[in-house]
């Protein structure tokens, strides 16, 4: 299971697509916890009764846009919203992974745009995290958006710097330039990803599931230890 991540405007979703393209399943987080708002679902109801229908659309649906202003400068309320969709979108994404389990795929790519500040870098056994520089990262989201420099600075801002991500991967996609250079480098981390799975571990893992969760714990036990000792001696540098 591998991990995608990155920040607005870096170029995750384009990476996510590129992936999708050359095969490999992809859990989508924001799909996810877009599904789980529909009208009828329980995070849905539970949204109306704690926001109120204030943030709800004529026709019933869910007015993302309302309820993301409403949010984004209170965190006690982004936290309250948190608490209603994680649940129900962590359990779809363990279902998308299950799943694609089943079918003997070799790799699973869950795109989790907070897989760090959420701790879920912890629950996968690689991390990719799409990287550019904060100032190309500020002009490409008022280009895309059409916002101002402080708007689009205040967004930054509110989320984990780009520049503190890098030391939890596993793999750096750098997306710096153009879209060829972004397809190159995608090239090359499904180079490493083909390399680096499959083969009579990976037979033994999926026929016998027990053997595969016991090497699946011993992975991540490696990964926590080691992407701690990693981080550390950055932090120090």
């Amino acid at each position: 299971v591998v991990g995608l991540t990155g920040g607005v405007a870096t170029g995750k979703s384009t990476v996510s697509s590129l992936l999708r393209d050359r095969g490999y399943p992809i859990v989508d987080a924001d799909l996810l916890a877009r599904e789980a708002v529909l009208p009828g679902t329980s995070a849905y109801t539970a949204i109306a009764k704690t926001f109120g229908e204030g943030i709800l659309q004529p026709d019933g649906s869910l007015d993302r846009r309302k309820l993301g202003s409403v949010i984004f400068n209170d965190e006690g309320k982004r936290k309250q919203l948190n608490r209603i969709v994680h649940p129900a979108v962590k359990k779809a994404m363990i279902w998308g992974v299950l799943r694609a389990w089943i079918r003997g795929e070799k790799v699973c790519i869950v795109d989790v745009p907070l897989l760090i500040e959420s701790g879920d870098w912890k629950w996968v056994g690689k991390v990719i995290v799409v990287y550019t520089s904060a100032e190309i990262q500020l002009q490409r989201l008022m280009k895309r958006d059409g916002s101002t420099h402080e708007d689009a600075a205040s967004r930054l801002n509110s989320q984990l710097p780009i520049t503190e991500k890098p030391p939890y991967a596993d793999y750096v996609v750098e997306n710096s330039g153009t879209l060829m250079e972004l397809e190159m480098e995608t090239q090359l981390l499904i180079n490493k990803l083909t390399s680096e799975s499959g083969g009579l571990i990976w037979l033994i893992c999926w026929l016998i599931p027990p053997i595969g969760i016991l090497f699946g714990l011993k992975s991540l036990a490696w990964k926590w230890l080691r992407g701690n000792k990693k981080r550390a001696s950055r932090k120090r540098v």
